[in-house]
């Protein structure tokens, strides 16, 4: 991860500010919206305003603001070309596999091969050794999710937008499939697109323009009616969490406590009478 002094004084808002906030805009055409040409529109248009901008402003160094923001656009792209609907049968496991582990490899690939840099980084153990505020923010990322999604999940009938499990093997799958993205969540948002804003945009803005990628995919994976009020707190807070700790392990590691507990519920939801003792929010 890039320190401080090696990414220099960065603005808030700047002229790049534009392309930048077109291209994650394009997230929403894509996943909310789910409107392609407008997600294709908003790219090319970005990229293009990056392009002219950088055009103009040859003369200052650093990184290529274009070159970046083609690494996110790729990324999204990737993703954008299949039906991001929670299903569990092999082939739509093999699908999300392909799509969200090409999203992660291609643009590494690009920024490494091709345009011959290392802005993209996965730093495992980053800074070291867990606090001990770590420690507790870990239980109380377990305490705030067994009290808040099912309550979320439950009431509003989100846990509908996954599919049954009622089975050994499908809950099996779910196990599995809820981990897999979770990971790639932190892969994606936060060491691809997040690392490749810092380096334009001071870390406020940086953590805002990936925030609107991050919740926009969520959005379209299930976490839907009032769940951008969960979901923008979550992708703004893993950021930051990042950040402080400069470790991929720790935002995976409560990233994954979180969705241990999204997959209970779903579970929960799924089958009244099986582990209702556990949830203070009845099964439908």
């Amino acid at each position: 991860m890039e320190t401080q002094a090696d990414l220099g004084a960065r603005p808030f808002v700047s002229i790049g500010t534009a392309p930048a906030l077109l291209v994650c805009l394009a997230a929403p055409a894509f996943f909310v919206l789910l409107l392609p040409w407008l997600g294709w529109a908003l790219l090319i248009a970005g990229l293009v305003v990056g392009a002219v901008i950088e055009r103009r402003r040859v003369a200052e160094p650093g990184p290529s603001l274009t070159r970046d923001l083609s690494l996110i656009a790729l990324g999204m792209v990737v993703v954008s070309v299949i039906d991001l609907k929670a299903e569990l049968d092999n082939l739509a496991m093999l699908r999300f596999t392909l799509a969200l582990g090409g999203a992660v490899v291609l643009p590494y690939v690009v920024s490494r091969f091709v345009y011959r840099d290392r802005a993209i980084r996965f730093p495992w153990r980053g800074g070291g050794r867990w606090s001990t505020f770590q420690w507790v923010w870990l239980a109380a990322v377990l305490v705030l999710g067994w009290l808040i999604l099912p309550f979320y999940f439950i009431t509003s009938g989100v846990y509908e937008n996954w599919p049954v499990v009622d089975t050994p093997d499908l809950i099996a799958r779910l196990f599995v499939g809820v981990g897999a993205v979770g990971i790639w969540d932190e892969l994606f948002f936060i060491c691809t697109c997040f690392a490749l804003l810092r380096r334009h945009f001071a870390d406020v803005s940086a953590n805002v323009l990936q925030a609107i990628v991050f919740v926009s995919f969520l959005w379209e994976l299930g976490y839907r009616a009032w769940g951008p009020a969960l979901t923008i707190p979550f992708a703004l807070l893993q950021g930051y969490i990042f950040l402080r700790t400069r470790s991929l392990a720790y935002v995976v590691t409560v990233h994954l406590l979180f969705d241990a507990v999204v997959f209970g519920v779903l579970v929960h939801a799924h089958n009244p009478g099986l582990i209702d003792a556990i949830f203070l929010v009845p099964a439908p």
